[in-house]
Order: C-alpha cells, then sequence, then structure tokens
C-alpha cells in the first residue's frame, strides 16, 4: 500500500470509527430506526390504491376503494381515506413515503418460510445461517448495545452473534370470537319456544367458524401484538426509542383478511387506521430525535390482487412499503414501478415485485450509518445493489 492509499483507508477507518461511536451513544442527534413487521401479510392495494387501473376497479367489485374518497396523491395512486387526520398530514409535509411492488422473490406464499426468509436476510440463492438475523448482523456492526425487539421472544431477525433484548408489551383486549350481547338477546326471544334449540344450534355452528377461520390468522402473526395493542403501547416504544434505544423492532399481527376484509369500513381499515394511529403517536413521542429517526413498515408479501368469493383476499406476491422519518424525502410514491394491467401481474394473479427488499434497507442503512459495500454484505450476504429510491 502506498502512502496515498494509506492516508485514503486511514480516512475511511477514521469515519467508521467516528459514526460507530456517535451511534452508540443515546444523544438526540444519534440516528434512530425501528422497524415495524406486519405478520400476516397486510392488502397494499387497500392502502395505496392503483387509482389509475382500471383492472383494480373490476377485480374488485366489494373491495375496491372508491375514487372519490381517495386522499391526493398523483393520477396513479390515492391513499385510503382512514389516513387522513394521523399520516397523511406527515406525506404532505414529506416525511412519508410509500414504495410499491416491494418484496422478496421468495414465492412460496407460505406466511412462515417467507417470514423467517426476510427475517434472514440472505439471498435466496445462497448458503442459509439461520441462526442469523440481517438486524443482528447490523446491530453487531454499529453497536448492538442500544438494540432492542419490542417483543415477547427475541425475534428472528435479532438472533445471531450480538445479544439483543427483548421487551414485551401490553397486548390490548383481544376480541373474543363467542355470542355477543345481541346473540344472548336473540337467544333470549326464543327461550322455550319449538325454536329454541335450532337458533342455539345455529350460534354454536357460527362460533365454532369463527374460531375455525380465526386459526390462520393468529399461526401467521406468530404471537405478535395485536394492533389495538401496538396503538396502545406506541407512545412507550417512542420514548425508550427517544430516550434510550437506537435500533428496534417490533411485529404487529392480525392481517390475512381471507373472508369479509372490508373496504372504506371493516376489519383491514380498522387494523390499518390503529396502525397509522400508533406511528403518528409514535412520531410525536419522539420529539426532537424525530429528525434523525427512520421507520419501515413491512409486510413478508401481499394479496391478491382481485378478491376472492369471501370478500377478502388471498396469498399473493408484491406489496408496499412505508418509510416515514422526520428528514426524509417523503411525500411520494417511490421506487420502480409499472401500470398494473392483466398482462403485467405477477403469475397473472398478483403485484409483481420491482423493489427488492434487501436492497432497499441496504440503501437506507448505506445512508444512515456510512456502510461502505463490505458492510452492507456482511448484513446482507450475496448479490446487493444497495438504493433507496431517493426518500433518504
Amino acid at each position: 500500500m502506498d502512502r496515498r492509499d494509506f492516508l485514503k483507508f486511514s480516512l475511511a477507518l477514521s469515519a467508521t470509527v467516528s459514526w460507530q461511536a456517535m451511534a452508540a451513544t443515546s444523544t438526540a442527534g444519534a440516528p434512530r430506526f425501528l422497524l415495524v413487521f406486519l405478520r400476516g401479510a397486510y392488502d397494499a392495494n387497500s392502502l395505496l390504491v392503483p387509482a389509475s387501473s382500471q383492472l383494480y376497479y373490476q377485480s374488485r367489485p366489494t373491495l375496491a376503494i372508491p375514487k372519490a374518497s381517495l386522499l391526493s396523491v398523483n393520477t396513479d395512486w390515492g391513499l385510503h381515506p382512514l389516513l387522513r387526520d394521523n399520516l397523511y398530514p406527515l406525506f404532505t409535509k414529506g416525511q412519508l413515503a410509500f414504495i410499491p411492488f416491494s418484496g422478496t422473490d421468495d414465492v412460496s406464499r407460505s406466511h412462515f418460510k417467507t417470514q423467517d426468509s426476510v427475517e434472514l436476510g440472505q439471498a435466496l440463492d445462497g448458503p442459509k445461517d439461520y441462526k442469523s438475523g440481517f438486524m443482528n448482523r447490523l446491530a453487531d456492526i454499529i453497536g448492538p448495545r442500544k438494540s432492542i425487539a419490542f417483543t415477547k421472544d427475541v425475534p428472528l431477525v435479532f438472533r445471531g452473534k450480538a445479544s439483543i433484548p427483548n421487551l414485551p408489551l401490553k397486548n390490548g383486549t383481544t376480541p373474543v370470537a363467542f355470542a355477543s350481547a345481541e346473540s344472548d338477546l336473540i337467544m333470549q326471544m326464543y327461550a322455550g319456544t319449538p325454536l329454541d334449540d335450532r337458533v342455539k344450534e345455529g350460534f354454536t355452528v357460527r362460533d365454532e367458524a369463527s374460531l375455525s377461520m380465526a386459526g390462520e390468522p393468529e399461526e401467521a402473526a406468530r404471537g405478535a401484538i395485536s394492533t389495538r395493542g401496538f396503538e396502545a403501547e406506541a407512545g412507550r416504544i417512542g420514548k425508550l426509542m427517544r430516550e434510550q434505544y437506537q435500533l428496534g423492532f417490533v411485529d404487529v399481527g392480525g392481517w390475512d383478511t381471507h373472508v369479509n376484509q372490508g373496504a372504506i369500513e371493516g376489519t383491514l381499515p380498522k387494523k390499518l387506521s390503529e396502525v397509522a394511529r400508533g406511528l403518528k403517536v409514535f412520531a410525536d413521542e419522539m420529539g426532537p430525535a424525530w429528525k434523525n429517526t427512520v421507520v419501515m413498515v413491512i409486510s413478508e408479501f401481499g394479496r391478491t390482487f382481485r378478491e376472492n368469493g369471501n370478500k377478502g383476499t388471498d396469498h399473493g406476491h408484491g406489496t408496499t412499503y412505508w418509510m416515514l422519518g422526520g428528514s426524509i424525502s417523503g411525500g411520494k410514491i417511490a421506487g420502480e414501478q409499472l401500470k398494473l394491467e392483466a398482462d403485467t401481474l405477477f403469475q397473472g394473479r398478483d403485484t409483481p415485485i420491482l423493489n427488492n427488499y434487501r436492497d432497499t434497507l441496504a440503501g437506507l442503512f448505506k445512508t444512515m450509518y456510512g456502510l461502505n459495500q463490505a458492510q452492507l454484505e456482511a448484513v446482507f450476504p450475496g448479490k446487493l445493489v444497495p438504493n433507496i429510491h431517493g426518500i433518504v
């Protein structure tokens, strides 16, 4: 190594060490990153609506969000009106962006396999280390002392060489599938009549069916906090991230909407509203540290472009990521895109993936933490093309 190369190397090493020293502190100026994983595969096309796609409105006779209700974005996209009073103001201020056509090239459509694949962060065609998640490898590079998982167990994404603590959250009240007050009233009305047994039997069958349908979404959530629980705990997460931690993870369950998903109102809009309100609370709680904070919201995959016969959607492929932060270049729909038409759908049924999650996160970490290519490839082993799409 000649003198000129040695000086370049010394300066680069000095910059890296200086940044890592800064990242290890809990000062308001240190960068903070929170990954929010929506387990169960949320329906992105009900949040970021492809308003210019006629196929969207043809494919969703009961689930499509009417154009007149959409919050303005551009000629191709609109946002669900549920964001109006929580996250849309952040979008208009340039502190929120969406990246459609995002995800992993894993095509198994298995919640568990795809969640594990994303959390590992390893190339699909490369060797696998099933004890090493990408956020653990990131923590190992930038310093693990200020990292935490807001989960009941340490998630796969944070398992590995670095020792990462976890903090269980209160999960709120979980609705039950048994008879409601209205059901009790109806049974009282028919008590002692010839229809008494048939009414009771009908409600029993309904409850059993409800519990059966609830089984898969519960399994897909893998113990993640509910959307209601996340909304209630978002302030606590924000306070801890502001005062103590710089790298965090939380998973939120309940997104496997095969039946009665809802459009303007219903199951999915309610869950999205709770998460959106929670994220707004988190942003407010961060205070001055918000300008140095980035939140990434992801899901294992998307859902079918067409609704199914049960007014829901099934396991799909591409999805939409959210990115929030006080200093991001938001207020836009970012990343590579295309028109959603019959001949552009993946396998004729799903949103395609044009923006690989590994490249997007690598681009973010490169910008936030000043990581070089070798460090990025340590976090995401295999071929990597870092690209943050002009957001950060």
